[in-house]
């Protein structure tokens, strides 16, 4: 059985870009976990340029996520199709 890597892309990429904008409000208005999501923010922020806790921040994240976790996601859909 094949996996269509286009839709496991599309599905990881989708996930991992909410996650990642969700994180920016929940570090804004969640007063006990926001030190964690901050410094977690600032690790992701060195990681992905220009995500920060701001709006902005919140939305250059999401895609950035998209663009990552649908790379890989494609990726290892296509690799799984080539071994299997």
């Amino acid at each position: 059985m094949k996996i269509n890597a286009k839709a496991a892309g599309l599905a990881l990429g989708i996930l991992w870009g909410v996650a990642l904008a969700l994180l920016v409000p929940m570090a804004m208005y969640i007063s006990v976990w926001t030190e964690g999501l901050n410094t977690m923010i600032s690790f992701l922020g060195s990681l992905y340029l220009g995500y920060e806790v701001s709006l902005m921040g919140a939305i250059i994240g999401a895609i950035w996520g998209f663009v990552d976790a649908f790379i890989g996601g494609y990726l290892v859909a296509w690799l799984y199709n080539k071994f299997a």
